[in-house]
């Protein structure tokens, strides 16, 4: 489909999940919605296509828990960013839970250390980028023993070695194993990213030993990645990717490591699940992932949500 033609719409509401089947959207980044939706409609507007419609945080929280997704865990991983997850967290208690972090990128960013990677973007420094990565992470530290209530995890962080380059590779490393070590300090969950680097980040939580919850967000690793996993007791997170075409490794991976140890998550506004690909993603979206996951696993629908939602109790405690 041409850029002319493709869809911006919403996409229609899933059916809703049945009341003893309601699940939590494992990472999404819903503030951020609200900016990539109406961007998505000045683009549609353009090219001659209907207004679409731009919700707000709370009215996105709401179509998620009328189709039965009951709570998110929303992700802030820029430094401006930290606050306004916590602050969500704190006007919907029970709803929305929060993990902070300084994202793979971003912590290269700081104190303008960056180096171009093969996406071939140019390095772009925002004003906070002046702060020291050193500073930024001893902020990640001060929140998280603040707001105890609403920190539930640490992340997004890891490795990225398609936006950063080989230069700036053990930069990214370092500012990884910071994370891994405050994970472990403060005995909570560790929420990860790993584009093109599943390698170096398995090898650095080897080496440092991971935390005892180790969740690999919109999961994207192979069927030996996924053995890697079952052994070393790791998190799935599954995204909308899951039900794309060609990703069998991400499939097969959740079969080895079984269903008490699988997630699922939005990381909304990005990864829309089949067939919606390429529209806004929202939490509302979540039961198209369960579904795809369900018909491949040959299971209920019900059955596999239930399953996750315990698993992210468990791993979150909340």
């Amino acid at each position: 489909m041409s850029k002319h033609h493709r869809d911006r719409s919403w996409a229609p509401a899933p059916q809703p999940l049945p009341d003893d089947a309601h699940v939590i959207d494992n990472h999404t980044h819903v503030a951020a919605v609200v900016p990539f939706s109406r961007a998505m409609s000045h683009e549609a507007m353009e090219k001659g296509q209907p207004e679409v419609p731009v919700y707000s945080v709370g009215e996105l929280l709401a179509q998620a828990q009328a189709v039965g997704v009951e709570g998110v865990i929303d992700c802030g991983c820029e430094l401006p960013n930290l606050m306004t997850a916590i602050d969500m967290a704190r006007e919907h208690p029970g709803v929305v839970h929060t993990a902070i972090a300084i994202h793979p990128n971003e912590s290269v960013l700081h104190g303008h250390r960056g180096v171009p990677g093969p996406d071939g973007l140019p390095l772009k420094y925002k004003p906070w980028h002046d702060t020291s990565f050193d500073d930024a992470m001893a902020e990640v530290h001060r929140l998280a023993v603040t707001y105890p209530s609403q920190v539930v995890a640490i992340g997004e962080t890891g490795m990225d070695l398609f936006r950063t380059g080989e230069a700036a590779k053990e930069l990214q490393r370092e500012a990884f194993r910071a994370h891994i070590a405050l994970a472990k300090e403060l005995g909570l969950p560790l929420q990860i990213h790993d584009r093109d680097s599943h390698k170096e980040v398995i090898e650095t939580l080897l080496a440092d030993g991971a935390p005892e919850r180790t969740v690999f967000h919109s999961y994207s690793g192979d069927a030996e990645m996924g053995e890697i996993a079952r052994e070393n007791g790791w998190y799935l997170s599954l995204s909308g990717t899951s039900s794309y075409k060609g990703n069998d490794g991400i499939r097969e991976s959740a079969t080895l490591v079984g269903l008490d140890h699988i997630m699922v998550e939005t990381d909304a506004p990005y990864l829309s699940p089949m067939p919606y690909r390429g529209r806004t993603n929202a939490p509302y979206m979540i039961p198209y992932t369960l579904q795809a996951l369900a018909n491949y696993l040959d299971k209920p629908l019900a059955e596999i949500a239930r399953a996750t939602r315990e698993t992210t109790r468990k791993v979150y405690g909340i």
